[in-house]
């Protein structure tokens, strides 16, 4: 270890490796409340040839690297492992092409999912993976996480937009998949291998992603309902009616009163429920989808529905959700914000649930998320210094994920296994397909280096 810096200090540029306690702070941990570990030190590196001069340097070396981008991650996949070194990407931040003839877009890993999304509508094309750290993510930590975002029910997660990309793995060798080519079926999926790895497989160090023509027109409608079911219930129907919105976003009582507080949208404060619907897409399409969900919403028992007169109305009526976590977070000292995910069907057996847990372990606990793909965000307003009430907080999020499971559902929709759900994980599968995980892990990082202690022990 003792030789380890001044060799790390030859590979990158002079000042790219920090190793001062104070400046170590900040990398030692990322969104996920109440877990933090300093590294030995952060290295910075410029281009990919740097990175894997790094990462054969801690093969041979059998140093731990944690790779890290703008650190919102909310599993504890870039809390670094004692001894080890934060590799950390955001130098590798250019936005490479826009191809307007193949709607393609090739960015590095670090450059920022915003960032992405600006530069596709420039050409007047659009990205649409939204999630909710899109100012500040970046686009290799999405593909290491698989984001999704609040446009998943309508146009996917992230697998859904990369068609190659380039990594590094865990020996230092660049390997690069997949290219513009709409079909392309010869050899293994490989680059589907490391999109969701949380980077304990490789690093991924550049992405091309598919982009899609700009939708011309778009409506937002928010409806209130008096209770769960009612809520739930118009979400059923608007899938059965053969009407997929671009997004279908619900808060329950708890997190519509937070929003309201600290953003002061004008929310009815006595919902039990509000569900954010938008479409978008041809203008006559957008007008009969936004009137059928709107009629859907009331036959179902809506008690309002507000219909934006305009795209700058619709943004702040979306304020409402994308505010959420912001809101619930100004509560208490530590918000831990979860994202069991379920079928669709049991969306009100899974937040009654939820309501049940927060009640029985005397937690507070507001719910929020993706209603239309079955993606909730229980979040847990709580104080870690405060050992008993961390405890209860321990076992409702227990109960939390056993339910999800049972009603046929995961873990993680979104934020990824890291360290928070490691412990979870293996009751999401049987013995034979965790296993085949952790043999794959163990294949093509023998020694281990790359991001230890994430997904599996």
């Amino acid at each position: 270890m003792k030789d380890l810096i001044p060799q790390l200090k030859k590979i990158v540029a002079p000042g790219q490796v920090l190793t001062e306690k104070e400046d170590l702070i900040p990398y030692g941990f990322d969104g996920t409340a109440a877990m933090k570990e300093p590294a030995l030190c952060v290295v910075f590196p410029g281009d990919v040839s740097e990175l894997a001069a790094v990462v054969k340097l801690a093969a041979e070396t059998g140093t731990p690297l944690v790779t890290r981008g703008s650190g919102t991650g909310l599993s504890g996949g870039s809390v670094p492992v004692k001894n080890g070194v934060v590799v950390c990407l955001v130098r590798l931040n250019r936005i490479l092409e826009v191809d307007a003839r193949n709607l393609t877009l090739t960015a590095e890993c670090g450059a920022i999912t915003k960032d992405v999304a600006d530069e596709a509508e420039k050409a007047g094309l659009f990205y649409p993976p939204d999630p909710g750290s899109m100012k500040i993510s970046t686009i290799g930590g999405n593909v290491a996480e698989n984001s999704g975002g609040l446009r998943g029910l309508k146009y996917g997660v992230t697998r859904n937009y990369v068609m190659g990309l380039e990594v590094v793995l865990p020996n230092g060798d660049i390997c690069r998949y997949g290219n513009k080519c709409v079909k392309d079926v010869a050899g293994y999926s490989m680059k589907d291998l490391f999109i969701g790895s949380e980077g304990t497989l490789g690093i991924v160090t550049r992405v091309l992603l598919r982009l899609l023509p700009k939708p011309p027109a778009r409506r937002t409608m928010l409806a209130s309902f008096s209770s769960m079911e009612a809520a739930a219930a118009t979400v059923s129907a608007i899938i059965e009616a053969r009407v997929i919105p671009c997004t279908l976003e619900f808060l329950d009582r708890v997190t519509v009163r937070c929003v309201e507080e600290y953003a002061g949208i004008g929310l009815p404060l006595d919902a039990e429920a509000i569900l954010l619907m938008e479409t978008d897409g041809h203008p006559a399409v957008v007008e009969e989808e936004a009137e059928r969900m709107t009629a859907i919403a009331r036959d179902n028992g809506a008690t309002d529905v507000k219909v934006a007169a305009d795209e700058e109305e619709g943004l702040r009526l979306a304020t409402a959700r994308r505010a959420a976590f912001s809101a619930l977070a100004r509560m208490r000292p530590t918000t831990i914000l979860e994202d069991v995910t379920v079928p669709r069907s049991e969306l009100t057996k899974m937040v009654r649930r939820i309501q049940e847990v927060g009640e029985r372990y005397d937690l507070t606990i507001g719910t929020f998320g993706h209603m239309g793909d079955g993606n909730l965000h229980p979040t847990i307003l709580t104080d870690e210094r405060n050992r008993e009430e961390m405890e209860r907080v321990e076992k409702a999020m227990h109960e939390m994920f056993d339910y999800a499971i049972e009603l046929g559902g995961t873990i993680t929709g979104e934020h990824g296994v890291g360290l928070a759900k490691k412990a979870f994980l293996a009751a999401q599968f049987s013995e034979n397909s965790y296993a085949l995980m952790k043999t794959l892990k163990h294949t093509l990082d023998p020694r281990g280096i790359l991001n230890p202690g994430k997904i599996f022990d």
